[in-house]
C-alpha cells in the first residue's frame, strides 16, 4: 500500500472513531435519568429510619435499666410500626423500579435485604419479649435489642449515602446543563 492510502484509511479511521466517540452517547439515549419518584421514596425512607434508629437506640438504652416490660412493649410498637412503614415505602419503591436509574435500582437493591434482615430480628424481640416478661435483663434479649440498633445505624448510613449521592448528582447534572457542557464531558 503506498503511503497516500495508508493515510487516508488512517484518517478515516480517525475520524469513524472521532464520530463514535461523539454520537454514541446521543444514540444510547445518554445517561439514564433519575426518576424524581424513586429519589423522594428514598428520602422518604431515610426519615423513617432516622426515627426508627432513635427508638432502637431508646429501646436498647433499656437494658442499663430496670423498666417494666411494659415499656418495653410500647417501644417495640413503635420500632416494628417504623418498620412496617419502611416496608410499605420499599414496595412503592420497587413498583416504581421501572422508571429508576441504576443507580436507584442499586439502592433499592441493597436497602431491601437489609430492612427484611431488620424486620426478622424485630419479629424474634418481639416473640422473645412475650415469651420472657419477667427476663428483660437476659443476654440474648439484650443481644437482639443491640442488634436491631445497629441494623438501623447500617440503614440510616446507606440510605443517607444514596440519598446525598441523588443531591449531588443532580446538582452536578444542573451545572453541566448550565455551563452547557457536551453529554461525553460529564
Amino acid at each position: 500500500m503506498s503511503g497516500n492510502r495508508i493515510i487516508q484509511v488512517s484518517s478515516l479511521a480517525f475520524l469513524l472513531a472521532a464520530f463514535l466517540f461523539v454520537v454514541q452517547p446521543a444514540l444510547a439515549g445518554g445517561p439514564a435519568k433519575d426518576s424524581d419518584e424513586v429519589s423522594k421514596l428514598l428520602s422518604q425512607v431515610k426519615s423513617e429510619a432516622i426515627e426508627l434508629q432513635y427508638d432502637t437506640s431508646i429501646m436498647e438504652s433499656f437494658t442499663r435499666s430496670n423498666l417494666a416490660w411494659e415499656s418495653h412493649s410500647g417501644k417495640i410498637s413503635q420500632i416494628k410500626e417504623h418498620v412496617n412503614n419502611v416496608g410499605k415505602t420499599l414496595t412503592r419503591l420497587n413498583d416504581a423500579r421501572n422508571a429508576a436509574s441504576p443507580w436507584q435500582e442499586q439502592a433499592i437493591d441493597r436497602i431491601t435485604p437489609l430492612m427484611k434482615d431488620l424486620a426478622e430480628n424485630v419479629s424474634a424481640t418481639i416473640r422473645r419479649l412475650d415469651e420472657n416478661k419477667n427476663h428483660l435483663q437476659n443476654p440474648e434479649y439484650k443481644d437482639y435489642l443491640l442488634a436491631n440498633h445497629e441494623m438501623t445505624t447500617e440503614v440510616v448510613n446507606l440510605v443517607s449515602d444514596y440519598v446525598e449521592y441523588g443531591k449531588a448528582k443532580a446538582k452536578v447534572e444542573r451545572l453541566a446543563e448550565r455551563l452547557e457542557t457536551p453529554s461525553g464531558l460529564q
